[in-house]
């Protein structure tokens, strides 16, 4: 008998196998559990002193019948029927063209992925360079300062996400999202993404990731062109006829997913020439903190922070402020990663988190940011870039106009006194070199640069309130001093804050129908984070997923 077994507990204070525990949550000998197959992954950090692994698995199980009744009463215990993938409805309507993806990201590549696999031959224009060059371009930058705007972090094959933690969660729940997941595997993911309650891969993996998509599509007829930017779009009677590009040619088309990212401003503006519809909408701007990673691994594991089975700690940080109005709240936490110059626009500074696969750089890292509306910035579509581009170019400034970013401690900020970076950088350091884990392993401290702060090609010590709203430096304040009575030190001497964060999600919404297109310009499908409609690698995915399966449900293949 095959069973879907939730919640088998292991803990970390007793030697016991996977079966082991599955047998003890049926109540049955070890022998009669004859193979098991973990669906999920995740740990209980509840109580400190008695850590705990949390599994859904399969098992197939051989007990008698009249026991196997008793089994299935059990919660959390059921038969297992494996879920078969739903085959796509396809539509009528002929194509004249084939349809245009705009933007190379994980919104635009799943959308691609999709429409290839079932023959519509989609084309793929991604503004940037291709991998290999963009990864050279990126590096440049961050060890001169040489700033491109045609490649960096937020342009080019792979989208933003190819410099980032390579988080794959997700808060949507989807039955769609393990087959995206099984095509992030095919592409050269790692396995373990399929079964981890919070799955990583890294930027590193990412990329070899992000190439294995771009094969897979190409093989199946798909086209994607890299530098190829959609500079204007042709309309006629309200419905999209074509885009020029930025060699001076029109492609004709009638079907455009816009998956541009949340940083494609110009192409906002073109949109917004056009009369395509569209509303400002709610983010959030901020910092980023450095900690060492062994002093979040030991504020969130105690004594079992470096054991083997729990890799390096994450954490989650909410704070409302008394009135309710606003919200500071860690954002994309990167454990063992480092600080990222993620600038797409010259005269501008902005930063951003990533790590590696191994997450082995000894600095945790998150974005602190709070919420900002369009009550702050005005309801003008447009109003939400302008304010970004604003405390961007304040931080550009105060950083020495050089792409160097503006820094100073944790407790220098919240005691408005000098930045004090060196004391923290000395601090930092020290504690690192405390802190032995329980395997005896001393916890090193090293970054891609081997210093802290992490960011490249910069800082410069400088107070960080000038280049913040009044509002978001008072709540970040508030923030870091309740978030340092839930993680003991956050607020410390330690913490290091290195500004400014402003591209969290698009700042607009590029307003859609219930059949996914624009509301305003037929054969215009807004997709992904850039137009509103995801936060994050995995909800961009599913979101491309979604619009490519609704052109396929219209459209004949091409």
């Amino acid at each position: 008998m095959q069973l879907r077994v939730n919640d088998v507990r292991m803990s970390l204070l007793r030697e016991k196998t996977l079966k082991e525990c599955v047998a003890d949550r049926l109540a049955v000998r070890k022998t009669a559990v004859r193979k098991v197959q973990v669906l999920h992954r995740a740990v209980d950090a509840r109580k400190k002193n008695n850590i705990v692994l949390l599994f859904h698995v399969t098992a197939e199980v051989d007990v008698p019948q009249s026991v196997s009744r008793k089994i299935i009463c059990r919660p959390g215990v059921s038969e297992f029927a494996p879920v078969q993938p739903g085959v796509p409805e396809l539509g009528e309507v002929p194509m004249k063209e084939r349809p245009v993806i705009i933007g190379a990201g994980p919104a635009g590549l799943t959308a691609a992925l999709e429409l290839a696999k079932y023959g519509y031959r989609p084309v793929v224009l991604e503004r940037g360079r291709n991998l290999a060059e963009r990864v050279a371009d990126v590096e440049r930058f961050w060890q001169t300062g040489e700033f491109d705007p045609v490649s960096n972090v937020q342009f080019g094959m792979g989208g933003a996400g190819t410099f980032s933690d390579g988080k794959l969660t997700t808060r949507v729940n989807d039955p769609v999202m393990a087959d995206i997941l099984q095509a992030f595997v095919k592409a050269g993911a790692p396995r373990e993404i399929l079964t981890e309650h919070k799955p990583h891969v890294g930027t590193d993996k990412l990329r070899t990731m992000v190439q294995g998509l771009v094969a897979e599509i190409e093989r199946c007829g798909g086209e994607i062109r890299c530098e190829t930017q959609a500079v204007g779009f042709s309309v006629r009677n309200d419905r999209l006829t074509g885009l020029l590009l930025n060699d001076g040619t029109v492609l004709a088309t009638e079907t455009v997913i816009l998956a541009c990212g949340h940083s494609a401003r110009d192409t906002y503006q073109a949109l917004a020439s056009k009369g395509v519809g569209m509303e400002a909408k709610a983010f959030a701007i901020g910092v980023r903190v450095e900690h060492p990673q062994a002093l979040i691994d030991k504020a969130q594991y105690g004594d079992f922070a470096g054991h083997p089975r729990l890799g390096v700690a994450d954490y989650a940080l909410v704070y409302h402020t008394e009135d309710r109005k606003r919200v500071a709240y860690s954002f994309c936490m990167c454990p063992g990663g480092q600080v990222v110059a993620a600038a797409s626009e010259e005269g501008g500074v902005v930063v951003n988190g990533m790590s590696l696969y191994q997450r082995d750089s000894g600095i945790a890292n998150s974005a602190l940011v709070v919420n900002v509306t369009p009550d702050d910035f005005g309801t003008d579509p447009l109003a939400g870039v302008a304010f970004q581009r604003k405390y961007e170019r304040l931080a550009f400034t105060a950083g020495g106009r050089n792409y160097k970013a503006p820094a100073q401690s944790v407790q220098s900020f919240l005691q408005g006194t000098a930045p004090a970076l060196r004391d923290a950088q000395l601090r930092m350091k020290e504690f690192t070199a405390q802190y032995r884990d329980i395997s005896g392993a001393e916890k090193t401290l090293l970054s891609v640069n081997g210093s802290v702060p992490s960011y490249r090609p910069g800082v410069t010590e400088c107070a960080l309130e000038p280049v913040l709203p009044s509002y978001v430096a008072d709540t970040l304040k508030q923030g870091i001093h309740y978030f340092g009575r839930r993680i003991e030190g956050f607020d410390g001497p330690s913490g290091i804050l290195t500004g400014v964060e402003t591209r969290t999600s698009a700042p607009l919404r590029i307003v859609r129908g219930a059949d996914y297109q624009s509301v305003t310009h037929a054969g215009l499908y807004p997709c992904g984070e850039g137009c509103g409609y995801a936060g994050g690698i995995m909800s961009a995915a599913l979101d491309g997923y979604h619009v490519a399966r609704a052109i396929m449900k219209k459209y004949k293949p091409f």
